[in-house]
């Protein structure tokens, strides 16, 4: 921003809470010229916008407005999404900034005598601003906000989908012991959670139910349950039933509790089975309504599918916010502190995670699918394995997912498809 810009910019930073909003505006000269707090609601963002307008309009030697506040949880959306679009602030040039709350607070140390209250708050967010150290585009309104809870939501569920499956076990472990200590090759369901493993673990009450079941019958029911699709329903009863007898076996109070939190278990994988697939429809309709290049640019990466690559737009939005691809990292927080000193410079370095967690989750699982289909990105990621005897996987991935930044960035800003050509250069 220039000079003459600065000089006729009002500051204007914000303390969001869940109940109110506190206010404080500034100059390029540090001069405080507003404080006041409204609260967190409709009217509140309406009284804001008034008084930022009639400070503004009585002031003509400032004619343009920078408005900051802290991404804290989701207390922030609504009035960073009024403020944006709001018409009366739009002849003011008016710009929306939703910042890390760990530069805020890193900023803040830099004031050794500053207290702690929320108008202090309001007043550090305003100066950042003021000198310049906002990175990150402006607020992007509501275009990429439906994508994003989408897709988080998605997440939100496929990870409470995971730890149901993993809670499970233990309750499957002490009814029927056996059968999750077999070897694959030796277990009789391909698939752990399907319709037939359910049955078998939810119609018998015990592990004795099974092992003493004539061996017929136990395979008409396999069959009965499998829909027939078993190549050798025979083979599956036999390893079933040598499972069963070598299980442990239970007080009989034991087996009715165990079987009926197996069976919530199944019941609650099969809802959040079912409500990923809707919102994977949800996410497909949005999608649309968005700028289809970019994702069908990040499609054409092999490894990427929809859900990797819905999630990467929706947390970059557009690439158009990153003046490079280390802006890009940065954001993410896939950058590495550098640890220096005269002659002395540290091996391991750490992760900086100070940037957003959900574009660096999707990214380094993006990653790990992405060295599985491209050489160069396979060879890359053994080479950065060999290079340590510690946190070898960890490190390579993210590794990797830097070296995968630099490839999105290129194919987005360039509106490019992925080519193996293209790959090396990258």
């Amino acid at each position: 921003m220039k000079k003459a810009d600065l000089l006729s910019t009002l500051f204007v930073g914000i303390d969001v809470s869940s109940r109110e909003n506190v206010v404080c505006a500034i100059d390029y000269e540090a001069q405080k010229l507003l404080r006041f707090s409204v609260p967190n609601n409709h009217p509140g963002a309406i009284e804001m916008a008034e008084k930022l307008h009639a400070f503004l309009y009585g002031n003509r030697d400032i004619n343009k407005l920078m408005l900051a506040l802290e991404s804290t949880s989701f207390y922030g959306i609504h009035i960073a999404n009024y403020l944006s679009s709001c018409e009366l602030l739009m002849p003011f040039h008016t710009h929306v900034y939703c910042l890390n709350p760990k530069m805020i607070a890193n900023y803040k140390k830099s004031y050794i005598d500053l207290g702690k209250n929320d108008a202090v708050d309001a007043f550090v967010i305003a100066d950042f601003a003021r000198v310049g150290r906002i990175t990150t585009a402006p607020w992007r309104g509501s275009q990429f906000l439906a994508l994003q809870r989408l897709t988080r939501h998605r997440l939100h569920i496929a990870a409470s989908l995971t730890r149901e499956k993993t809670y499970m076990l233990s309750n499957i472990f002490l009814k029927f012991s056996q059968l999750s200590m077999l070897h694959e090759d030796q277990q009789p369901f391909s698939d752990h959670y399907g319709a037939t493993a359910s049955s078998v673990l939810t119609d018998f009450l015990s592990t004795e139910d099974i092992a003493n079941m004539p061996l017929q019958a136990l395979i008409d029911h396999i069959g009965q349950k499998g829909k027939n699709r078993f190549v050798n329903p025979g083979h599956t009863a036999s390893l079933l039933q040598q499972a069963a007898r070598n299980s442990y076996r239970l007080d009989k109070c034991l087996y009715e509790p165990l079987t009926l939190s197996i069976a919530s278990s199944f019941n609650l994988i099969s809802a959040y089975e079912s409500e990923i697939k809707a919102i994977n429809k949800a996410i497909e309709k949005t999608l649309k309504g968005l700028d289809p290049n970019a994702y069908h640019s990040l499609l054409s990466i092999p490894g990427i599918g929809p859900v990797y690559a819905a999630g990467i737009i929706a947390e970059i939005g557009s690439i158009d916010a990153f003046n490079s691809h280390s802006a890009f990292a940065k954001y993410a927080g896939l950058v590495w502190r550098e640890n220096q000193s005269g002659n002395f410079r540290a091996d391991d370095t750490v992760l900086s995670k100070a940037g957003n967690s959900y574009l660096r989750y999707y990214l380094i699982e993006a990653a790990s699918h992405v060295k599985n289909h491209i050489p160069e990105y396979a060879a890359f990621y053994h080479k950065k394995y060999d290079e340590v005897k510690t946190h070898q996987h960890k490190r390579a991935l993210a590794l990797t997912a830097r070296k995968f930044i630099r490839l999105i960035f290129g194919l987005l800003v360039n509106h490019q498809l992925y080519s193996k050509s293209r790959v090396s250069q990258i």
